[in-house]
């Protein structure tokens, strides 16, 4: 089932986030979503956290995918992670290794 982006990032992620606020501030860091043609949104799990807004912020880890290989993502995370990525159609700039705490921020959404 395809996931409606703008409404995961505009109510479903920040709903869970505030659900699980201290739990949400264990992953400790800052992402910069951007997802060609749907925006690009600014999460924070750190200390200061957990929010989850629109625009562009500086972060610890940025990811950078299409919308279409985005809802493959959302699929199974997992395998599809991975494939995408060495594919080069999920970009990772800053740490990399915040990349695969991916899963249980969006856990969050489920």
């Amino acid at each position: 089932m395809a996931v409606d982006i703008k409404k995961l990032f505009s109510d479903t992620l920040p709903a869970g986030l505030a659900a699980n606020t201290e739990d949400a501030k264990t992953i400790g860091a800052k992402y910069q979503m951007n997802i060609t043609g749907e925006g690009e949104w600014f999460i924070d799990v750190s200390a200061t956290g957990p929010s989850c807004v629109a625009g562009s912020e500086p972060a610890d880890c940025t990811i950078t995918i299409s919308a279409e290989d985005f809802q493959k993502l959302m699929e199974n995370p997992q395998a599809n992670g991975m494939q995408l990525f060495f594919a080069g159609k999920l970009k990772v700039g800053g740490n990399p290794t915040l990349a695969m705490k991916l899963q249980k921020l969006f856990s969050y959404a489920g």
